[in-house]
């Protein structure tokens, strides 16, 4: 996808699909956005048949099965309508996991102290492969604290964002422990923020029946 066209769909994501994938990426991010989540991840492959795989979430990061059935039911309408895909495929929605992808600069921020696997289109400190922490994050890129350096190599190397192909993170204890922590406050505020529609409306009906 190119920048204008990245820039045209709102794909604010800095890691972004090529070919197919791409063009099914473009057909159903505004899908997505109408009914309040963001795309992370399009992937067709060959297995079972062929599948095609959509990673989504809401904005607060959370993904629930009745989410995942509400973006399956929103976006088969839009791919019959394109048909993107010439053969019969399997359409499968998913959360992004605990161990997801990163693709957004606010992925890399939000999972600073983790640790984090990572290929990058060019060389950066004479390699393309990187394992390890995320100690910073800003806008240009990231610093990763090396998980085993090799002997000579500086602890820590800077990758910038526009050189990262593919990025990870790898499931430990602690990543387990702060998603889940994340994905409890997530919901409660949600569910805080519902409740006070929900009074709102309940207002709004009293001053209407008294009107």
């Amino acid at each position: 996808m190119t920048e204008n066209a990245a820039e045209q769909t709102g794909d604010d994501r800095i890691i972004r699909e090529t070919g197919i994938d791409a063009r099914i990426a473009l057909i159903i991010q505004p899908v997505l956005r109408a009914i309040g989540f963001r795309l992370v991840r399009v992937r067709l492959s060959g297995q079972n048949g062929l599948t095609l795989q959509i990673m989504a979430e809401r904005e607060d990061g959370t993904m629930t099965v009745e989410d995942c059935e509400e973006v399956s039911r929103a976006v088969s309408p839009a791919l019959d309508v394109d048909d993107p895909i010439e053969k019969a495929y399997h359409l499968e929605v998913s959360s992004p996991g605990i161990d997801r992808p990163l693709v957004r600069k606010s992925d890399f921020t939000n999972w600073i102290g983790h640790l984090v696997k990572m290929e990058t289109s060019v060389m950066v400190a004479d390699r393309k492969r990187f394992r390890g922490k995320i100690a910073e994050a800003d806008d240009e890129g990231i610093l990763v604290q090396r998980d085993q350096a090799a002997y000579g190599e500086e602890p820590t190397v800077r990758v910038p964002f526009e050189a990262i192909a593919d990025a990870r993170l790898i499931l430990t204890d602690d990543l387990i422990r702060d998603a889940l922590s994340k994905d409890n406050r997530a919901r409660k505020d949600a569910k805080k923020r519902h409740g006070d529609e929900a009074d709102d409306a309940h207002e709004d009906e009293e001053t209407e029946t008294e009107d």
